[in-house]
């Protein structure tokens, strides 16, 4: 039970009610579309009259529309609700390091179109593009409604001001994406670490993990992040930066990090691990497959681990085992009920997957390994998803305060 903070607390409104309500009847239609007033109105425990009020609203506002009408062998016939996917859209960006990724999806998270461009390493000139290309975007879609855009990002976002304020692998420091693309596009923006956003996705959208209410999101690529949702709730800490266990350090006399510290476990487990690695092992920047290629990306890592590449494969079974490593102090200290690994490396998952476990079962007491680790599939592309939930929750969820 959470205790209400009496030195800090607002009181409940009729509006803050209506509010509520209007969300739960929202979230309903979502999960459980098409569905009638009649079986809204049981589910909620709201009154009929409630229910309509509500759902006539929405369907003023295009949120909903009314579907076909059911069968019922007396009595009025019920008639159906549905999302308006048609109508209402969410504009998604996911930003790496090397590539960011702009989309437009629906309501239900299916993808109507997107884009990819090259992330620019001046953090102006890259929101000076990206507001450029949304636009373009949206103009390009006049059919559909805009509620807003979502934007992960590989790093730490303070939790009020909405600032990137902690990203080595992008080497950024306190950038604002959030003013000039609400100025430039009239949309609300909300801006998320990667991992709290793939967190929030695997709530929003994964049936398999939607019914959990304690799981961490491992994302896997140039630096490692963690998401982590404890009761339902994400974690985020007094200032918003909590979870940032990819700079935790496991080794202190270990390779020096982007954070400035040593042996972090983004360093030992990341997809640059596994491209430094290869390269050690290789004695060159050069790769025997890709001879015109200074240094290899972690798509080629992949593509020769695949064709049968010792070296190759070593490097990937090497950040298994550091990922297991890591994913061991994760249940230790938290012990969640689920952790889903979020990356290009989850494509190796037959190789990696016994890995884990191997370690997982070296590291941990055996009343504490009775946490699941799940890959995301990376076709779904779970971080663009997430950005998309960054959106969502802000109609479906439950209001930050009440």
């Amino acid at each position: 039970m959470r205790k209400i903070d009496l030195t800090s607390f607002s009181i409940a409104t009729s509006e803050t009610a209506r509010n509520i309500n209007r969300r739960i009847v929202l979230d309903l239609i979502r999960t459980r579309q098409p569905i009638s007033r009649a079986d809204l109105a049981r589910l909620s425990g709201l009154q009929r009259s409630t229910i309509s009020l509500i759902a006539d609203q929405l369907i003023e506002e295009q949120w909903i529309t009314q579907g076909a009408f059911g069968h019922l062998p007396r009595g009025r016939k019920p008639r159906f609700l549905h999302l308006n996917v048609e109508r209402a859209g969410i504009i998604g960006v996911n930003v790496r390091p090397t590539k960011t990724t702009i989309a437009l999806a629906n309501l239900n998270a299916r993808f109507i179109a997107h884009e990819t461009f090259t992330t620019a390493a001046d953090p102006d000139q890259f929101i000076q593009e990206l507001s450029n290309r949304v636009s373009v975007l949206i103009n390009s879609h006049p059919e559909i409604f805009c509620e807003g855009i979502g934007i992960s990002v590989p790093g730490r976002v303070n939790l009020m001001s909405k600032e990137l304020i902690f990203a080595p692998n992008l080497g950024w420091q306190n950038v604002n994406f959030k003013t000039p693309l609400e100025r430039s596009t009239g949309l609300p923006v909300e801006v998320e670490n990667a991992a709290n956003a793939c967190a929030l996705a695997e709530i929003w959208f994964e049936r398999r993990t939607g019914g959990v209410r304690d799981l961490i999101a491992v994302t896997i690529s140039e630096g490692i992040g963690t998401g982590i949702i404890v009761n339902g709730q994400l974690v985020r800490g007094t200032t918003g930066i909590a979870g940032e266990f990819g700079h935790v350090s496991i080794n202190e006399n270990g390779p020096q990090c982007k954070c400035g510290n040593r042996g972090c476990w983004e360093v030992y487990a990341s997809n640059e691990a596994a491209i430094d690695e290869y390269v050690r092992a290789t004695s060159s920047g050069r790769t025997r497959k890709h001879p015109s290629i200074d240094k290899p990306t972690f798509e080629d890592i992949l593509y020769l681990a695949e064709q049968g590449d010792v070296k190759a494969i070593e490097a990937i079974e090497h950040m298994a085992h550091y990922l297991g490593i890591g994913l061991a102090m994760l249940i230790t200290g938290i012990a969640p009920s689920v952790i889903v690994l979020i990356g290009e490396v989850t494509r190796a998952w037959e190789r990696i997957n016994p890995i884990i476990k191997r370690v997982l079962e070296e590291r941990l007491p055996s009343n504490q390994n009775g946490t699941q680790v799940l890959p995301a599939e990376d076709i779904l592309q779970p971080r663009l998803r997430g950005s998309i939930a960054l959106i969502l929750q802000k109609h479906f969820g439950a209001p930050a305060t009440a």
